[in-house]
C-alpha cells in the first residue's frame, strides 16, 4: 500500500519536478505562482510534504540530477534509461554486412543497432587520444553510460586515464593495435593488431573483451575470423556519428531509431572547435529532446 500511495503522489508531484532547477526555482518555461502565494503551497508542493519519504527523497534526487544538468549546460535534464533487459536481444549481423561464410563460420555479428522497441541508443567512443579530465568529471557527474573502443598506439601514454574511466564502470574494448585499414592486410597481420590489442586491454585492465570495433568500419573475412580467433563476439559499427559541432547519419531519413549505436572519437581542440564535453552537450541535447534515454551497451549484448 505504501508503495501504491508513492506512486500516486509522484503523479501529483510531477508538475512540481519538470520545473526544477539548480535552486529549486521553476525553470525557464515555469510559470510564476499567483501574487502572494508562495510555491510550496502548491498542491504537487503539499503533497511533497505530507507523503512518504521516499517521495520526498525522489525528488531530492531530481532536483540533484537538474543541478548537475544546468552546472553542464545541457537544456534538459537527460532521461533515465529503462532496467536492463531480463532477457537479452538476438543480436545478428545487419542484411548487407555480410561476409562469405559468415553463418557457416559462426563469425561475430556485424550490426549498428541493437534489437529493443525502447527508445534507448547506445553511446560509443573511439581511439583514445584525448584525455580530458573534464569529460570524466561530466560523465560520472550525469551518470551517463558509455563504452569505449581503444588502440593502443594512442593510450600508452597514459593508460591510468582508462584505468579511471574503467573504475567508473565504463567497459574497455579492442580497437586494434595501431588502427590499420585491415582489409589491407593479411590474415596473419590482422589477427597480431586485434589478438594483440586483447593482450594489452587484460594486462593493463584484468580483462580480455568481447566487443570490438574495425578501425575506420573497414573489415573483411579474415577480420571477422581473425577477431573470432582473440576471442572476440561482437563486431560494433554504428548508426549515427556525433561530432562537435554535427551529426552524420548512415540512414537516408536522419533519424534516431530505438538501440542505435552512436560513434563519437576522443577528440579536443586538437582537431574540433570545441571539447569533449561540448560534443556530449550536443549529444545528449538531441537524444533528450527526441525522448531518448542513453543506455549501458553491454546491458543488452
Amino acid at each position: 500500500m505504501r508503495a501504491g500511495v508513492a506512486v500516486l503522489a509522484l503523479a501529483a508531484l510531477a508538475p512540481l519536478v519538470a520545473g526544477c532547477g539548480q535552486d529549486g526555482k521553476g525553470g525557464p518555461n515555469a510559470v510564476p505562482p499567483a501574487g502572494g502565494q508562495q510555491p510550496l503551497q502548491s498542491p504537487s508542493a503539499r503533497a511533497l510534504d505530507s507523503h512518504t519519504p521516499e517521495l520526498r527523497a525522489a525528488h531530492a534526487a531530481h532536483a540533484a540530477r537538474a543541478a548537475v544538468a544546468k552546472r553542464w549546460g545541457l537544456k534538459q535534464v537527460p532521461l533515465t534509461a529503462p532496467p536492463a533487459p531480463e532477457k537479452k536481444p538476438r543480436v545478428t549481423t545487419r542484411k548487407g554486412f555480410e561476409v562469405d561464410g559468415h553463418r557457416r563460420l559462426d563469425l561475430p555479428p556485424v550490426f549498428t543497432t541493437v534489437p529493443t522497441e525502447e527508445k534507448v541508443v547506445f553511446l560509443t567512443i573511439d581511439d583514445g587520444a584525448e584525455k580530458d579530465p573534464a569529460f570524466l568529471r561530466m560523465m560520472n557527474e550525469l551518470k551517463i553510460p558509455y563504452t569505449a573502443f581503444l588502440s593502443d598506439y594512442v593510450i600508452k601514454d597514459d593508460y591510468g586515464y582508462f584505468g579511471e574511466m574503467q573504475d567508473r564502470g565504463v567497459g574497455l574494448n579492442n580497437h586494434t593495435l595501431n588502427h590499420p585499414y585491415l582489409p589491407g592486410l593479411s590474415y596473419a597481420r590482422q589477427k597480431r593488431e586485434i589478438c594483440g590489442m586483447q593482450d594489452v586491454i587484460e594486462e593493463r585492465y584484468g580483462e580480455r573483451p568481447v566487443l570490438f570495433r574495425p578501425p575506420f568500419g573497414n573489415y573483411n573475412k579474415d577480420t571477422l575470423r581473425a577477431a573470432k580467433a582473440c576471442g572476440i563476439e561482437y563486431a560494433l559499427l554504428w548508426n549515427e556519428e556525433v561530432f562537435v559541432d554535427r551529426w552524420e547519419y548512415r540512414e537516408w531519413d536522419r533519424k534516431l531509431r530505438p538501440g542505435d549505436i552512436v560513434l563519437t572519437h576522443f577528440r579536443g581542440r586538437g582537431e574540433w572547435e570545441g571539447t569533449m564535453p561540448d560534443m556530449i552537450r550536443r549529444f545528449l541535447d538531441k537524444v533528450t529532446a527526441e525522448g531518448y534515454a542513453v543506455g549501458r551497451l553491454e546491458d543488452y549484448l
